[in-house]
């Protein structure tokens, strides 16, 4: 098992592909075995998580694996307790309510780089910071919790995904490391690194496969089953005999249909 990790700059696509207005991964990574994990936005910036095992994506990403994802945020005004309160709680969102959050108010860290472009700088109205644990994975989760709760994102680093964490690893945007992961126990459960199959594919091949509804109910009325045919599926009612056939159920007061539907006689 490869683990990368890269800090993800400000303005870069977190995709292999090449794009003609913006940088990608692959501008700092050329290893076309990995694949990522939890993936930034392109205005985010911090630790990205590349790997060559084909379940870790799920099992890092999966909410019930409950894989916290740390962020620095800074915010546009000066965050209150009870806004706070709301991000722990829980908050309304148009795709549902988030999960309960981890949310402190903090100082702006020593060891944080400068963004180039800079966050923009307005006098009048100050600037405050807070660190924000989610295990879910929104599209641009963080951003709109605090914009629900009156304080608008202006700059966001992923500082942490369970116990690995930027700030010890030290890298500076653009930098990258592999890490050993036995040495972190966020991958003592990691699943067997097997090849994907479908639906479609399990349903086929399971034992404990069910009989279709309409078959199941055939059997629990001890009616004979419709038959197949030989290449498989159900078999369509001008496939059947004559015996098979359903018979149209009436409460005895139905007509011989005499209409002509509209033809001349002969």
């Amino acid at each position: 098992m490869k683990v990368v990790i890269l800090n993800k700059p400000f303005n870069v696509l977190s995709q292999f592909r090449e794009d003609e207005t913006h940088l990608t991964v692959t501008h700092f990574i050329n290893d076309p075995s990995l694949r990522i994990a939890g993936r930034l936005d392109l205005d985010s910036e911090g630790l990205m998580f590349l790997t060559d095992h084909g379940g870790l994506n799920q099992f890092i990403t999966n909410p019930a694996n409950k894989k916290f994802k740390t962020y620095l945020v800074q915010l546009d005004g000066d965050i209150t307790e009870e806004a706070l309160a709301k991000l722990r709680s829980g908050i309304e969102l148009n795709d549902g309510i988030t999960l309960p959050a981890k949310a402190d108010k903090v100082s702006e860290p020593e060891w944080l780089w400068e963004r180039n472009p800079p966050v923009r700088f307005r006098a009048n109205i100050p600037t405050s910071w807070v660190e924000i644990q989610i295990c879910e994975g929104r599209n641009r989760q963080v951003r709109r919790m605090t914009s629900a709760v009156g304080f608008p994102t202006l700059r966001l680093i992923r500082t942490k995904i369970g116990s690995i964490d930027l700030v010890r690893l030290n890298l500076q945007p653009g930098e990258q490391t592999e890490i050993e992961p036995l040495l972190y126990p966020d991958f003592k459960d990691v699943p067997a690194d097997k090849p994907y199959t479908g639906r479609s594919f399990e349903k086929k091949n399971s034992p404990k496969a069910k009989p279709h509804f309409s078959r199941a109910k055939d059997e629990e009325r001890g009616e004979k089953p419709a038959k197949k045919r030989s290449g498989g599926g159900t078999p369509r009612i001008w496939q059947m005999d004559d015996a098979d056939k359903p018979r149209r159920k009436t409460n005895g007061t139905t007509r011989t249909n005499t209409k002509s539907r509209g033809r001349r006689p002969r």
